[in-house]
């Protein structure tokens, strides 16, 4: 299994839409703070529109998707039409669509199409990998589209037109595809300010993210991963850092918290051999480097884990 594809798995991710929205003229939508454990995302296929989060304002073309990695709270506006129109919300199967009301003239016709949903990611290893991502993450895949987004955003419109059976699973998978897509992104489809480590196109560096990912509990060192390379130590570490934007060091310790997040949530493995498999000696090491990650003991992490999926199978 590649990297990305690891770590979305690790990440135990659940992708939804809030809304579709289909508007005309101008519009203010209010997306207050997700609560933790959330991540909202909003894809837009047709229109412009803007994006105001503290005192950035992100500009959206068709094909553009951003992600609040944090769930911080931001708002969506179009205004550059030249008046406000009315709105009303039309209750779905699966999800709501907000659509301008009709006015003298009619329903005018939409110009703007906006998928809203967000992601609802795991304690332990969702965080870290949401908490490694660029903030907000912003992607254009162009108002052309790739084949696969293209192919992908005709899919999602499909299905919520539908608005049937299955709709929700269907457009939940399709949302977990969307955010490969963005985390595969290439540098010139990014218009995030700094690198993206879960998209590296430096073959040399993502020998070394797959070798780890393979091999947790070894005591990798510099030199190993520079040989892997073929570059001296410090080259090695200057392009490591370039790559992924960070040090590796600390990409090793969030590797490994990850696995072990997932250790301790699919497994009764005691704590001890949690660590070792992970590369750490003691569980006291691993214990300390574990509560800097994740705020909290591995043991207290498996409890509230465990808690939480038994309060999910009673709902269910």
């Amino acid at each position: 299994m590649d990297a990305v594809s690891r770590l979305i798995r690790l990440a135990r991710l659940q992708g939804g839409i809030d809304i579709r929205c289909l508007l005309a003229g101008q519009f203010i939508m209010d997306n207050p703070a997700r609560k933790m454990g959330e991540a909202p995302f909003h894809l837009l296929l047709e229109g412009n529109c803007v994006i105001e989060s503290g005192e950035r304002r992100i500009f959206l073309r068709p094909g553009d998707v951003v992600l609040f990695p944090r769930g911080d709270p931001h708002r969506v506006v179009a205004d550059q039409a030249t008046k406000a129109m009315a709105t009303t919300e039309v209750a779905g199967v699966s999800f709501p669509t907000l659509r301008t009301e009709a006015d003298g003239a009619g329903v005018p016709e939409a110009e703007i199409d906006l998928f809203c949903g967000h992601y609802r990611f795991a304690a332990g290893a969702g965080e870290l990998l949401f908490g490694s991502l660029p903030d907000p993450l912003h992607v254009s895949f162009g108002a052309d589209l790739s084949e696969p987004v293209r192919v992908l955003s005709a899919l999602m419109r499909d299905e919520a037109q539908l608005d049937g059976l299955g709709t929700a699973a269907i457009m939940s998978s399709l949302c977990d595809a969307l955010l490969a897509m963005v985390l595969r992104s290439g540098p010139g489809q990014r218009l995030s300010s700094g690198p993206l480590w879960t998209a590296v196109n430096d073959q040399n560096m993502l020998n070394v993210i797959d070798t780890v990912l393979s091999d947790p509990a070894r005591h990798w060192t510099i030199a190993e991963f520079a040989g892997m390379a073929s570059m001296s130590r410090a080259t090695f570490v200057r392009h490591f850092d370039q790559a992924t934007g960070m040090a590796v060091g600390e990409f090793l310790t969030k590797i490994r918290m990850m696995l072990a997040a997932e250790m301790l949530t699919e497994s009764d493995r005691p704590v001890s051999a949690v660590a070792t498999a992970v590369g750490y000696r003691s569980e006291s090491a691993f214990g300390r480097a574990f509560r800097v990650a994740t705020a909290t003991t591995p043991a207290r992490f498996r409890r509230t884990a465990r808690s939480l999926e038994g309060a999910g199978a009673d709902q269910g």
